[in-house]
């Protein structure tokens, strides 16, 4: 539950920061904002092309930023199971000191 709260809160960061940035940088609503911040931290990519230098500078490097994220929520959100998997299938240090 922990790692799952984790990966949300850093969704919902960088979901505002995308947002802030496309309304600052292309002028976009809030809506447009949010869609195309959603669909590349999604993976998928963005719905509007950028208009503006300085908006496809920030594009580039959000889509890079998006990248990341994507792969780091995942590693959250799923690392406890392959922990548990791991622990399920290992034997203990006492089992195997008998075995030898």
């Amino acid at each position: 539950m922990l790692h799952g709260a984790i990966a949300l809160l850093l969704l919902g960061v960088s979901l505002v920061a995308g947002m802030a940035g496309y309304a600052h940088y292309e002028n976009l609503p809030w809506r447009d904002g949010f869609l195309n911040s959603a669909m590349l931290l999604g993976g998928m990519g963005p719905v509007n092309a950028p208009r503006t230098d300085a908006g496809k500078l920030f594009a580039g490097l959000y889509a890079l930023y998006a990248g990341l994220v994507f792969i780091v929520m995942a590693g959250l959100v799923f690392a406890p199971v392959f922990h548990r998997l791991l622990h399920k299938f290992h034997w203990d240090e006492d089992q195997q000191a008998g075995c030898r």
